[in-house]
């Protein structure tokens, strides 16, 4: 027994001097290997025809380790679009194979802050990465002119800065900012069809979330796939009608019983306006269960949760999460998290879950 700790002590201590001697030449490698993955584009190449979702943010405004503001990038065949761009989103998506340079075009449901205060980011991201020769289309209801003008004006001097630094060849002016697509807000019971191009149709609906507004959903096709996309909601019948046969629902969900322990808490703190906050934020977005509830009545594939209310640190509160939805919903689903992807091959019924994230 004595002999058999002395070896594994030997082997162990073996180890240690091994890594402190090449530690850093493995670091390295696996750095220098997750960026050429990025910058080749690996996954892009390598995805089958087909519909393709990753959330590059599947958090709120609320702080999450695992979950950045919310994003989804969508690939379509080879289009690459982003739906809605959340604080830090932007940087999930080089590390996910899918290269920044390579996003097409976004569409935002509303303009609330954590749904747009990544969109800086990831146009100046886009541009210097693609060498954008015009500024990079953001769909969105009216308003999305006042949204993109000021982020343009607010980035206005570094445009100025990234050309005379890096030359007219590198960063080309032309490609600077962002440019407003806006469609008219849609009417109850009405999917207005927003952009088509190489088989792809992106339409929009309304949503409820008073008092914000416009406020809309996305619905994507592509070769017989389909997904939803909700936004921010409470529970919507006109969602549930667009939603009806989608292999895929992307739904955000605020969970009642976990914002309550954090209204508690604020409560006993002292913090009267954080408690005011918890109570108005129950009544615009839709609770786990009523998500699930929509899934099972439209019947969809498979159902993505995203938005997620509270933060959820640690994997065990991801049941605590779920509380009820069993009893309504017996489907497949999936709590999302940074990376979580899912591929609807064309020409099948399949539904791939996967993680694109090398972390």
């Amino acid at each position: 027994m004595k002999k058999l700790l002395i070896a594994v002590l030997i082997v162990a201590a073996g180890g240690a001097i091994g890594f402190w001697i090449f530690g850093e030449q493995i670091i390295l490698s696996q750095m220098h290997k997750i960026a050429s993955s990025s910058m080749k584009g690996e996954r892009l190449d390598n995805l089958p025809d087909g519909l393709h979702v990753m959330l590059c943010g599947a958090g709120s405004p609320m702080p999450d380790p695992k979950r950045a503001g919310p994003c989804t990038l969508v690939v379509a065949g080879k289009q690459v679009f982003v739906f809605d761009i959340g604080s830090g989103a932007a940087g999930n998506i080089g590390p996910s194979g899918i290269p920044l340079g390579k996003v097409q075009r976004v569409f935002l449901t509303h303009f609330h802050s954590d749904h747009i205060d990544g969109l800086g980011e990831l146009s100046l991201l886009n541009w210097a990465a693609g060498a954008r020769a015009a500024p990079l289309p953001v769909h969105g209801a009216q308003g999305v002119e006042t949204v993109v003008l000021g982020f343009n004006l607010a980035y206005g001097l570094d445009f100025g800065y990234r050309v005379a630094h890096h030359g007219e060849e590198v960063i080309p002016p032309a490609g600077a900012g962002s440019l407003a697509v806006p469609f008219r807000s849609p009417n109850d019971d009405e999917l207005i069809r927003v952009f088509e191009r190489d088989g792809v149709t992106v339409s929009a609906f309304r949503v409820p979330h008073d008092p914000i507004e416009p406020a809309v959903g996305y619905r994507v096709e592509y070769k017989g796939r389909s997904l939803l996309i909700s936004g921010d909601t409470d529970k919507s019948a006109n969602l549930q009608k667009f939603a009806q046969g989608v292999d895929l629902l992307i739904h955000e969900a605020l969970a009642p019983h976990l914002v309550m322990v954090m209204r508690s808490a604020a409560e006993e703190a002292g913090q009267h306006r954080l408690v005011t906050i918890f109570d108005d934020i129950l009544d615009y977005h839709a609770s786990p269960v009523e998500v699930a509830e929509i899934a099972r009545d439209a019947k969809v594939g498979h159902l993505l949760y995203y938005h997620i209310v509270p933060a959820l640190p640690v994997k065990p509160m991801e049941r605590i999460f779920l509380k009820g939805v069993s009893d309504v919903y017996d489907g497949p689903l999936t709590v999302g998290k940074d990376g979580t992807a899912v591929s609807l091959p064309a020409g099948s019924q399949e539904i791939r879950i996967d993680h694109w994230l090398p972390w």
